[in-house]
């Protein structure tokens, strides 16, 4: 296949793929039994679940390159307003998110979390956007390396100036912003302590997620053979998997500080990943396969919404079992999938009725081409 189509199936698979394995990783019946590519990493190191939302950033990043260019990347006027609108309005659906379900004992807002994986898209996506309209490919390029490694200057400084590690949970750079800014009781606390894996310093590299996105979706629009361009962008690839590898001796992979080796090792990841994807489904034309992650991707923000509260109602609801109180999460898990396969595989089955049951609300929305954008 040499020409060019309007619409890459694989961008829309890749989306949707990348949707599928978030409920996946998000969903076990129980944290306590889980199979471990489908946990994170517990610090340093990515496993598959690491992978979820450096895609999503990535994929973004893609889909900037295809619906920027309507506007023709003007600075100002309807692009800069959608932009402006579009960061404001995820970064409050992440904010009612975190308030959800809305109940609080005295309406004691005072340990409630600011930050959270759609205000990191937000404010990702709008920096990301702000350099892609006021430069062109090499600056992108120069001001990515800058970023990268202005990033791991800082964190190195802090770590020297005040003798402590620079990569450690307790000592690092950005727990130090964040409890400044934010402060500590407004931070994330599922780590022990009081430390967000989304907080401001680590937008900065994650900005340079998206912006991997865009040079590689610069490379899929303007491509005159996806063949070719699949095997270029499977080099690129391999260039930043090697590059965050050995970087990575110096400066650890840790998906909860977002260093500038685990944005170039996913990203480098991310790109072999579509581009076997562009040259299976696109080039090829094997694409039968496709349509469920398809209907995935339609409707990707609604589903991270509706997942993570229909997550937060049943973690809610209270049940009675063997004379002991129970969230109706774990009733569901223990009552119905645990006895059917057991601790690890029921949790594991636990997840994939949730990627079965969202499919099923998702496909009904496709049929009836209810498509939810922000």
């Amino acid at each position: 296949m040499t020409e060019k189509q309007d619409r890459l199936i694989s961008l829309d698979a890749f989306r949707g793929a990348t949707i599928a394995l978030m409920i996946l990783v998000n969903t076990p019946g129980t944290w306590a039994h889980v199979y471990a590519p489908l946990r994170h990493a517990q610090w340093h190191g990515c496993t598959l679940t690491d992978l979820v939302f450096p895609f999503f950033l990535f994929i973004i990043g893609i889909s900037m390159r295809f619906s920027f260019e309507k506007y023709e990347f003007c600075k100002w006027g309807p692009l800069f307003k959608k932009v402006v609108w579009r960061t404001i309005t995820i970064f409050t659906i992440g904010l009612f998110l975190n308030a959800f379900p809305f109940i609080r004992q005295d309406w004691d807002w005072s340990h409630f979390r600011i930050m959270g994986v759609l205000q990191r898209i937000a404010l990702a996506y709008f920096f990301a956007s702000t350099i892609v309209v006021r430069t062109d490919i090499k600056g992108i390029v120069k001001i990515s390396t800058g970023i990268l490694i202005g990033y791991w200057l800082l964190l190195m400084g802090h770590g020297w100036i005040t003798d402590v590690d620079p990569y450690a949970l307790e000592t690092n750079l950005q727990l130090v912003i964040d409890s400044i800014i934010i402060g500590k009781d407004h931070l994330y606390g599922g780590t022990g302590i009081q430390f967000d894996p989304e907080g401001l310093l680590s937008t900065l590299p994650s900005v340079v997620t998206v912006l991997i996105g865009f040079l590689v979706g610069t490379m899929i629009k303007t491509a005159k053979d996806h063949e070719d361009n699949a095997q270029r962008m499977a080099v690129l690839g391999a260039l930043l998997i090697i590059l965050g590898w050995v970087w990575g001796f110096a400066f650890p992979i840790n998906k909860q500080l977002w260093t500038s080796t685990y944005v170039l090792f996913t990203g480098g990841i991310g790109t072999i990943v579509l581009a076997v994807m562009l040259w299976i489904i696109d080039v090829k034309e094997i694409k039968g396969w496709t349509k469920p992650f398809v209907i995935f991707g339609a409707n990707a923000i609604f589903l991270y919404a509706a997942s993570s509260s229909w997550t937060k109602i049943l973690l809610r609801i209270q049940f009675e079992l063997d004379g002991k109180i129970i969230s109706g999460y774990g009733y569901l898990y223990k009552t119905v999938f645990q006895p059917m396969a057991g601790d690890i595989n029921g949790s594991l089955l636990f997840a994939l009725f949730h990627v079965f049951m969202f499919w099923l609300i998702l496909a009904w929305m496709y049929r009836k081409k209810i498509f939810i954008k922000i």
